[in-house]
């Protein structure tokens, strides 16, 4: 065995100081010198012994650079191998993924016990050495978290060469078995996958091999095994990670840290590596040091307690809306894009005849099989027909919602056949006048419940009486109902020319379910409301209980992404149609997992950066609080970064409403506020990926249709929290594909115990002050107008609002009320208020006409 020279310095107080012991009133650590060394004899927490505690160290050496040859076979034993020949986005990331260093076998592995202690500094030394390298480390317990071990290690080469430190083995597991294993942003799940692909490339279930996991689409840097009611973490000293945006050029790609669930020698047990080896910082010429930081977390608490931890008291997640400046309302832009979508030009909006009929849908910029710069697409029809309606513009009413509705109609196959009901694709190619999918001639089943059930059942909810549609619906449902298995599942796909499944490698984890719980809402039979729950049920055994999901973005052949977030409303809409609590369970078990698709790292600062010549400071432009689109060792995270759009926003505050976790509520309004350096200013659209900063729609024209959906979703939730559910609208179904949010504005709902519409005409409020958001409700006596005002800042905020005169002509009465509904002693006159709102606040203005 290899030894390095160790110094180990445990800062406690005096009172609890012994040389072999670091204790406090929650942790208790000894050391016992033995022949190999000092070893951790004891760790004990809350007075709980862990039954193998070890000590050991371990540092990674290469004389010469790393190989990266991609080990091919290891896929071997997935059924069907793993060919990506036709996924060009997944090629080289998988071939990367698979090489020495990621697959931590790269260099040569010396593992020692310290071999020497002596105090110092008012802690311990521990002292070893070998002709590679010197190391010197400092522990202590931290005063203000209790569970946690403060270690610093600093190596020192004697050779030159490649070197990475490891965070020492704290514990191993009785029978090498964890009841639960986390890397966040990649996997989480109680079992262990052998299958590397589904483990390592789709994250269902726990690898088992010692695999180094990138800190670029890991959404949280600490990696956690639980097992007997103990989670352990290691957590990496903040700053230790790339930092994304490093001055003025993007450096996502940059690989500073390591992450693992299992150490060299396949025991399970968090670990973390730093620097890594063959990456930046790794080479070292005989005298240069390197330094790697970091703390354990051991608690008697679940997986989520200790993730916590780390996302809110090491990472400080909440600080980013301390930072964020807000420079145009989600209000605003909702009625920008209004303008945008209704411009031909600038939405990318083209109309073809097609069967007979004139079908309308946006430009498609992006990559799709067989598309010559032809594809089209629609994405919201929930949020179109809700856009219409609330404001009732006309190009909206007449044009853009008549052509989107043949586009529908179109896009289901009604002749008989076996796909008589699907939707054929959710792509149009002008110049060849056929639908396709993303990527590849198949056929799912999960597409038939988004752009069948789901953009159907939005468009009944607003024309309940469209007997035709309605039959549509039902040949949908009929469909789903077929391809049903048994047991509740449904195949991946059917191969567009053989009918065959296709992607039978991989089980459909998604809620392809909810096209049947539109049916049963819709149309009210209630054999679809039983097949739904039959594939909820099996979706939850077998996936949600194994925290395992799948996604539903073809390019990237369906890895794991927001529709698990979809899941998690899928379950809350089954749940308030059955009551069974097995399906809330379900959800916030979701949406648990889906908070670990949110980057909450490297920690926002006001230091000066640089993006295209624009001044920025690094909040602005932080990946923390934004999503994946899909992430994991293959999604687009590894390349893009995060996502703007923010579908989950709105369904993380209701999950608040219903745990009052804090976190979903941070996470909610970190996603979608301050974050207008991603905002073409002229027409308010976000960009979509992080790494090309503000570009406005890009190639993605129809996402504005999301965008209106998701924040018109979020203020939405947020009066409802604010007003406790005094004011509420009634939900509609989610949108397809990139999220949970919920169409609105087909039904009445309650504002103050009056019964009360959306209701927001372009122009109705001129609202001074960016911080503050506003939506507008009309009773339906139409005798009254209600104004909810959001204060969207952690600051008392004051703004001067006026009513348009051209709309609201005759103001009889005009009353402030608060978030309760209770009258403020401020007098409103005139049509021109000043408004003053507490923090994240909100405040209602009453007007009677």
């Amino acid at each position: 065995m290899r030894n390095c020279l160790l110094l180990l310095t445990m800062f406690i107080t005096p009172a609890l100081f012994a040389q072999e012991r670091l204790q406090n009133g929650r942790l208790l650590l000894e050391w016992k010198q033995t022949g190999e060394g000092y070893r951790l004899q004891q760790l004990a927490v809350g007075g709980r012994q862990l039954p193998q505690p070890s000590g050991e160290y371990l540092v990674l050496y290469s004389a010469g650079k790393p190989d990266s040859l991609p080990d091919l076979r290891l896929a071997a034993t997935h059924p069907g191998g793993f060919s990506l020949k036709e996924y060009t986005y997944l090629t080289k990331n998988w071939e990367r993924n698979i090489s020495p260093v990621a697959m931590n076998t790269a260099g040569m592995a010396i593992r020692f016990f310290p071999t020497s202690a002596t105090r110092a500094n008012g802690g311990l030394e521990f002292r070893a050495d070998n002709a590679e390298c010197n190391i010197t480390a400092a522990w202590q317990l931290d005063e203000k978290n209790k569970n946690d071990i403060l270690v610093s290690i600093t190596l020192t080469a004697k050779q030159p060469g490649y070197y990475s430190i490891a965070s020492p083995t704290l514990a191993t597991l009785v029978n090498n078995k964890p009841d639960f294993a986390m890397v966040p942003g990649f996997f989480q799940s109680n079992t262990i996958q052998p299958d590397i692909v589904l483990a390592y490339a789709y994250g269902q279930g726990i690898p088992d091999k010692p695999i180094l996991f990138r800190e670029r689409s890991a959404s949280t840097l600490s990696p956690l095994v639980s097992s007997n009611g103990i989670t352990m973490a290691v957590i990496p000293a903040p700053g230790t990670g790339r930092d994304p945006w490093e001055k003025d050029r993007n450096t996502h790609q940059v690989w500073k840290l390591g992450l693992s669930v299992m150490n060299r020698a396949g025991q399970f047990t968090p670990v973390a590596y730093h620097p890594v080896l063959g990456e930046e910082g790794s080479y070292m010429r005989a005298g240069e040091q390197r330094t790697f930081s970091f703390r354990y977390s051991v608690q008697q608490a679940d997986w989520y307690t200790v993730y916590k931890h780390a996302v809110n008291d090491v990472y400080r997640f909440p600080d980013f809306l301390k930072l964020k400046k807000t420079k145009t309302s989600l209000t605003s832009r909702i009625m920008a894009m209004l303008h945008y979508l209704g411009n031909d030009s600038t939405s990318m909006w083209h109309t073809f005849l097609y069967k007979g009929l004139q079908i309308g849908a946006q430009s498609y910029r992006g990559g799709v099989v067989g598309a010559e710069g032809d594809a089209m697409k629609n994405s919201d029809y929930g949020a179109m027909w809700m856009l219409a309606n609330i404001t009732q513009d006309t190009t909206l009413l007449k044009h853009r919602l008549p052509e989107a509705l043949n586009f529908k109609l179109v896009q289901q196959q009604e002749e008989p056949g076996f796909f008589q009901g699907a939707a054929i694709g959710q792509y149009y190619l002008w110049k060849r006048k056929t639908f396709t999918e993303e990527w590849g001639h198949y056929v799912e089943p999960i597409a038939l419940t988004y752009y069948t059930m789901l953009d159907i059942g939005n468009i009944l909810l607003f024309e309940p009486g469209n007997q035709a549609l309605r039959q549509r619906l039902r040949l949908g449902a009929e469909k789903l109902l077929q391809w049903q298995h048994a047991d509740g599942h449904w195949e991946v796909g059917y191969d567009a020319n053989t009918t065959q499944p296709t992607f039978t490698d991989i089980p459909d984890l998604r809620p392809t379910f909810y096209g049947l719980l539109v049916a049963y809402r819709i149309l009210k039979d209630p054999k679809y409301l039983a097949a739904a729950r039959k594939g909820a049920d099996w979706q939850i055994k077998n996936g949600v209980e194994k925290g395992c999901y799948l996604g539903v973005c073809g390019d990237a052949r369906f890895v794991a992404d927001f529709a698990t977030a979809q899941t998690v409303q899928a379950m809350l809409d089954l749940y308030d149609l059955t009551k069974d609590k097995r399906y809330q369970d379900a959800a916030i078990k979701a949406a648990k997992v889906y908070t670990a698709s949110i980057y909450t790292h490297p920690i926002p600062s006001t230091a000066e950066k640089s993006v295209k010549g624009i001044p920025r400071q690094d909040w602005e432009i932080t990946q923390t609080g934004l999503s994946f689109e899909h992430g994991g060792s293959l999604g687009s995270a590894n390349h893009h970064g995060p996502i703007m759009l923010a579908s989950h926003a709105g369904m993380f505050v209701r999950m608040f409403g219903l745990t009052r976790d804090s976190l979903f509520l941070t996470m909610a309004r970190a996603a979608v506020l301050g974050r207008d350096a991603f905002v073409d200013q002229p027409t308010q659209v976000a960009s979509y990926y992080w790494d090309v900063m503000n570009q406005g729609a890009g190639h993605y024209p129809h996402h504005a249709w999301w965008q209106v959906g998701l924040l018109t979703d979020y203020l939405i939730s947020e009066i409802t929290l604010r007003s406790n559910n005094r004011i509420s609208f009634p939900r509609g179904f989610v949108t397809p594909k990139v999220g949970p949010h919920t169409s609105y504005g087909f039904a009445p709902g309650t504002v103050l115990g009056t019964a009360a519409s959306l209701y927001m005409p372009d122009g109705l409020l001129k609202v001074e002050n960016p911080y503050v958001d506003f939506l507008g409700a009309r009773s339906t006596d139409q005798r009254h107008i209600y104004l909810m005002l959001l204060n969207n800042d952690d600051a008392v905020q004051q703004s001067q609002v006026q009513i348009s005169p051209q709309l609201i002509k005759n103001i009889k009465q005009a009353e402030l009320l608060d978030a309760g509904g209770k009258p403020e002693q401020q007098a409103l006159t005139g049509n021109s208020w000043q408004v003053t709102i507490p923090p994240y606040g909100m405040k209602i203005i009453k007007i009677r006409s």
